[in-house]
């Protein structure tokens, strides 16, 4: 498995603390078999800034930290970049990174509210050849009590990144329900951890892609994969499977049962 929102970086925001809890976090990936993360420092949030070459050299000096330790994952350098008025400047003064040096970008919107702007914003990524990911739509207010915002942002060309632990009920019941919301809606186009420790935020990706099967479908679970799979290859997502309510994939284990197929 392949995530692509995570705080391993030790010492630079809110996630893991010390080189320590990056190897802890990286043992826990590996004990799910993800094998390569993304490391997505917050930039430009009001508290944290993570300039770009300083994030490349701590994702070096980490993989070689791993690479001593016999962990089996590799890290791979990015940014959670939240919108502000001089994200596109930071952008030509190459303070910002893309996603494993692809087109893919990781963009934060506020969790209050949904900028004015951000039509234009997700515009002018595209314009720039950049693929702008929107990191937990499900946990901003105004997309959880109006998807259709989600809906517009993505036919303007952004994608979305669901967080495992909202569909899993770590951030509440109604988080999780906005989560799913946006899943069945087809709105969502990755599922990543957004994992900042070992445990209390832990990555929980390989329980959140069981709990997609279950509800909306195998097809689900390998699509997300595959997107996953193109971010770090610098590719095109692949055309979603068709939605698969939960009764439908009741029907169809039922199916399989009595058919004599099912695994």
């Amino acid at each position: 498995m392949i995530d692509i929102h995570t705080h391993i970086l030790p010492g630079l925001d809110d996630g893991a603390s010390d080189w320590d809890e990056t190897l802890k976090m990286a043992r826990a990936a590996a004990a799910e078999g993800i094998t390569t993360i993304i490391a997505t420092p917050h930039h430009a949030n009001g508290r944290y800034d993570n300039p770009a070459a300083e994030v490349r050299e701590l994702v070096s000096r980490a993989n070689g930290r791993l690479t001593d330790a016999g962990v089996p994952v590799t890290i791979a350098p990015g940014q959670e970049i939240r919108v502000h008025g001089d994200l596109l400047d930071a952008w030509h003064r190459g303070e910002l990174l893309t996603l494993a040096g692809t087109a893919y970008v990781l963009i934060e919107m506020p969790f209050s509210h949904t900028p004015k702007d951000m039509n234009e914003l997700i515009h002018e990524l595209v314009v720039l050849r950049l693929r702008p990911i929107l990191a937990h739509p499900e946990r901003n207010a105004e997309i959880a009590a109006r998807p259709g915002l989600l809906a517009e942002l993505v036919e303007r060309g952004a994608y979305a990144q669901m967080t495992a632990n909202s569909l899993l009920g770590g951030f509440g019941r109604q988080v999780r329900q906005a989560a799913w919301t946006l899943c069945e809606s087809g709105l969502i186009h990755l599922v990543s951890s957004d994992a900042h420790d070992p445990e209390r935020r832990g990555f929980r990706l390989r329980e959140a892609y069981a709990s997609i099967s279950e509800r909306m479908g195998e097809p689900w679970e390998a699509y997300y994969k595959r997107n996953a799979q193109c971010v770090v290859e610098d590719g095109l997502f692949d055309r979603p499977p068709s939605i698969m309510r939960p009764k439908d994939n009741v029907v169809r284990r039922m199916i399989s049962f009595l058919t004599g197929t099912s695994r």
